[in-house]
């Protein structure tokens, strides 16, 4: 095919273009926007002895966010029941109702603590100690702190701290803050249950000493 004058002319604005940088518009961030009302849920609280900072929401997964759902269960209103498979724990309310919060739950072969309990004991700005097992498995992690840490921004148990026990002795198991939000929803922990800081001082100012716990199996589901 013989390129002519007249052809090259009329093709000239398709060649000049393909040389010509365009500007492209940004890619727009897919992420759906965080719901307003869960922004507020989980911003700072003033008046603490100690910073209870905003949760970033943009690292956790909406689902362990604190709601109100449908949940049917046996066990009567004002009991806790822990569900480490799903990664959730329900305060039970009237008509079939609970109070839902994502939680991070003890590495398998870790979380063995499981059936009835009761909430015996309640703590704001709980100190921390590791127990003799934890400082047996991670010597080089617990040994220093073995002693314990006093409550404060840093230490592991965050602002609150909800005790089980069982035929009236200290399981060793509690449900408490996290100064890690980020591990909500997964299983980190050494065997107790930690809740995003906000949720626990929500949970900590609805149930009194005494309140009956319930630990399913790890293998439990959701009731939704």
């Amino acid at each position: 095919m013989t390129l002519t004058r007249r052809t090259l002319l009329a093709g000239m604005p398709l060649l000049l273009a393909g040389c010509v940088t365009r500007e492209t518009a940004p890619v727009a961030d897919l992420r759906p926007p965080v719901d307003p009302s869960f922004v507020a849920m989980y911003a700072a609280l003033p008046g603490e002895p100690f910073p209870v900072p905003a949760v970033d929401l943009t690292g956790i997964d909406p689902r362990f966010l604190r709601r109100e759902v449908d949940y049917a269960t046996a066990e009567p209103p004002g009991t806790i029941v822990i569900d480490p498979g799903a990664r959730f724990a329900y305060l039970v309310r009237e008509k079939g109702r609970a109070i839902r919060y994502g939680v991070g739950v003890g590495r398998e072969e870790a979380f063995n603590f499981q059936g009835p309990a009761t909430i015996a004991r309640k703590a704001e700005w709980p100190r921390w100690t590791p127990t003799p097992a934890m400082i047996k498995r991670e010597p080089e992690r617990y040994g220093p702190v073995a002693g314990g840490l006093p409550g404060g921004a840093g230490n592991p148990l965050g602002p609150r701290a909800l005790y089980l026990y069982r035929d009236g002795r200290d399981t060793l198991y509690r449900l408490h803050g996290t100064t890690e939000p980020q591990t909500i929803g997964t299983m980190v922990s050494s065997g107790c249950v930690r809740f995003l800081n906000q949720d626990i001082i929500d949970l900590y100012g609805r149930v009194p000493v005494g309140t009956r716990a319930v630990v399913l199996a790890a293998a439990g589901s959701e009731a939704s």
